[in-house]
C-alpha cells in the first residue's frame, strides 16, 4: 500500500515538474518552486530507499516467523507425543510388582 502510494506521489510529482517545464519554456519562472520540486524529488527518492530497506526487512522477519511457527509445531507435536508415551507408561494404580510391569509391557508392544 506504501508503495502504491509512492508511486501515486511520483506521478504527481513528475506532472508537476512537467508543467513547470512546459510553463518554463513559455515565460521564466522563479527559481524557488523548481528549487521545492527537486528537494521533493530528493525526498521521494529517499523515502522510496527506505520503504525498499523496510520490505527487506519485513520479508526477514516474515522467513523468521514462518520457521519460529514450523518449530513450534513439530516441538508441540513432540510434546504431545512424549505426554501420551509418559501416561502409558504408569503403572494403572496397582504396586509396581513384576506381573503388572509384564502387562504394561505387553499393551506397550
Amino acid at each position: 500500500e506504501l508503495e502504491n502510494q509512492l508511486a501515486a506521489k511520483s506521478k504527481t510529482l513528475d506532472e508537476l515538474k512537467q508543467s513547470l517545464a512546459s510553463n518554463g519554456s513559455a515565460e521564466q519562472t522563479p527559481e524557488a518552486p523548481s528549487l521545492r520540486i527537486a528537494e521533493l524529488c530528493e525526498m521521494k527518492d529517499s523515502i522510496v530507499n527506505q520503504v525498499g530497506q523496510l520490505k527487506a526487512s519485513m520479508q526477514s522477519i516474515l522467513e523468521q516467523w514462518r520457521a519460529y511457527d514450523e518449530i513450534y509445531a513439530e516441538v508441540s507435536l513432540m510434546t504431545t507425543r512424549y505426554l501420551y508415551c509418559i501416561d502409558q507408561c504408569k503403572p494403572s494404580g496397582e504396586e509396581a510388582s513384576l506381573e503388572a510391569l509384564k502387562k504394561q509391557v505387553k499393551i506397550l508392544q
